[in-house]
């Protein structure tokens, strides 16, 4: 393991020399969706002391999306490929780069292209789009010099921040816990994390002070207790609202049965009443005697009567007929609302009276992560997808979060959802189509409804927002390209936390053999005003999040923390080796990216 951490170092510091000469950035990006069109454009963007970076594309013979996908940009090197093996990787000059990164919306495909992009170059800085968790740890354990993201975890925040309201994505996933940027007031002490700043004196706002209990905003932990008392007033809302039995009762009535036999049932009900009705006039008994002959002759039959009249006759014929017809009908009523009843549960087209909630459309990658993220902070969630079966309908189920199987297109399968009374409507398929269109019948419901739109395209979301004013639209791809350029950079960076005029980087930085971190304890790797530890992570071992400062450090740890960007770049110098001098006569090695 060590070996390839010391080429990760080797790299930072600029010791790897050119095959060809060239002494600038050479990277390799296979994909061919908006998300690698944003991060070549990302990492076209950067400026090393180098110069300019080297970026070669690897797309499909063929467009699979209609979206950009980076092959029309200028000054990048396109090779077209259906196949990433090891003869497309060397076409590609993947020998000597400096990073490959997979994009691909395949998991399995991706590890396969690590594999054999390994064979052509084994020292390679990995960044690897994957979805899959148990799959993602598999492959750190196999390329230890690699960062394997998720657009769908990089992005979720995001909408998640703007289906509540708030102004900044400042929620984030890492290592199974789901933390947040809170008041220090808004939340129970044992779920703090980390002091982050104080903000008492606007005029003087103190970052990562040393004295973490006077900091007034935290890092803290969700547990299912949303912070702050306006999600506790809506829960109570939420709870009268659903106390309303008989509307749920009337609702599971009309989708039992179906309407061609309900009027069977009706019209043939009709006429056992108007034949009962005229039978008993014939027979001059009063009401309750009519009923029974009624539903005796109806139901069981009756002896025949040569005696009576031959009107009275007639309807005895015509209201045995009836009952004949009867039961049938309701052994069909009974069998159809059964069936019926099921399909709609499984459906869940049976839905009480809902408030306050948010609505999430679409349980793909992203959709997943939106819905496990509100569960998390305690807010009550409504799913829809038109497949049953879809990534996140499992843990759907496991959390308990209903799931409405329809086109949310659809006007009637927003209402089975109650969107006119949620707090907002969060619309993360993977169709643009079908998202607009769920965004527009929605706010056809409540025109005051907030309304989280996601869109491929990052113009045509800003457009969408100006033409239909639906306040907030998001590309995924264009939230994630920047995470992912920066794991090519090696600055794999989690989330970027706000604070006044201030941004705070959450990282994850490992710690290569022979830095000079390597052999220190923990409480070295703080500095008040720069840089704050969260966990630490032994090599294959499970994240430890209370932390022993006399801790020692090993090579291959790795260390989450938050810290300034001064403070990062001083940190990740701590955690690499000191470069070897450069041989005489060699160009002049590069300098790590500030």
């Amino acid at each position: 393991m060590a070996e390839p951490l010391r080429d990760r170092a080797r790299r930072a510091t600029g010791w790897r020399l050119k095959m060809n000469g060239d002494v600038r950035p050479h990277y390799v990006v296979c994909g061919s969706d908006p998300l690698a069109y944003w991060v070549v454009r990302s990492l076209l963007a950067t400026d090393p002391p180098a110069g300019r970076v080297r970026v070669t594309l690897v797309v499909p013979e063929r467009r699979r999306s209609e979206g950009p996908d980076g092959r029309d940009l200028p000054g990048v090197q396109v090779v077209r490929a259906d196949r990433l093996d090891e003869a497309t990787f060397r076409r590609a000059g993947l020998a000597g780069a400096d990073g490959l990164a997979l994009l691909h919306q395949d998991d399995v495909g991706n590890m396969h292209a690590a594999l054999c992009a390994q064979e052509v170059e084994p020292r390679l800085r990995l960044v690897v789009r994957m979805f899959n968790t148990s799959l993602a740890n598999g492959l750190r354990q196999l390329f230890p010099d690699s960062a394997v993201l998720s657009d769908a975890s990089i992005s979720a925040p995001a909408f998640v921040a703007a289906a509540l309201g708030e102004l900044a994505p400042t929620h984030f996933r890492h290592a199974g816990r789901t933390l947040y940027v809170a008041r220090r007031a808004d939340v129970r002490p044992q779920d703090v994390v980390s002091g982050l700043a104080v903000t008492t004196d606007p005029e003087l706002v103190r970052v990562l002070p040393a004295d973490e209990a006077s900091a007034d905003v935290v890092l803290a932990e969700a547990t299912g207790r949303p912070p702050g008392t306006e999600l506790a007033a809506r829960r109570l809302v939420r709870a009268r609202r659903r106390r309303q039995p008989v509307a749920v009762l009337l609702r599971a009535l009309r989708s039992f049965a179906t309407r061609k036999i309900g009027v069977a049932v009706l019209v043939l009900l009709a006429v056992i009443a108007v034949l009962g009705w005229l039978n008993a006039r014939a027979a001059h008994v009063n009401w309750s005697d009519a009923l029974y002959l009624t539903l005796v002759t109806t139901l069981s039959g009756q002896d025949p009567d040569l005696g009576k009249p031959v009107a009275a006759q007639i309807m005895q014929v015509v209201l045995n007929l009836a009952g004949l017809a009867l039961i049938p009908l309701i052994t069909a009523a009974v069998v159809d609302g059964i069936v019926n009843a099921r399909l709609a549960l499984h459906a869940g087209r049976i839905q009480p009276d809902r408030s306050g909630h948010v609505v999430v459309v679409g349980l793909g990658n992203i959709g997943t992560r939106v819905m496990a993220q509100l569960h998390d902070f305690g807010v009550e969630v409504v799913a829809i997808d038109r497949n049953p079966d879809a990534r996140g309908a499992p843990l759907a189920h496991r959390l308990g979060v209903p799931l409405i199987v329809g086109d949310a297109g659809q006007e009637e399968t927003l209402r089975a959802a109650s969107v006119d009374t949620s707090q907002a409507l969060v619309v993360v398929s993977t169709d643009d189509g079908v998202n607009l269109r769920a965004a527009l019948n929605a706010r056809s419901l409540d025109p005051d409804l907030r309304v989280v739109l996601r869109l491929f395209d990052g113009d045509f979301a800003e457009r969408i927002q100006q033409a239909f004013g639906i306040g907030i639209s998001r590309s995924v791809s264009y939230l994630a390209a920047p995470a992912f350029a920066a794991a090519m950079l090696d600055r794999a960076v989690i989330a970027t936390i706000p604070v006044d005029r201030h941004a705070l980087l959450v990282t994850e930085v490992p710690v290569v053999a022979g830095s000079p971190l390597d052999g220190r304890p923990l409480a070295a790797v703080a500095r008040p005003g720069e840089v704050r530890l969260l966990a630490h992570t032994r090599a294959g071992q499970k994240t430890e999040w209370s932390t022993d400062p006399r801790m020692v450090i090993h090579a291959g740890d790795r260390l989450t923390v938050v810290a300034r960007r001064a403070g990062l770049t001083a940190l990740l110098r701590e955690t690499t080796p000191v470069p070897p001098p450069a041989p005489a006569g060699t160009p002049a090695p590069r300098q790590p990216d500030e």
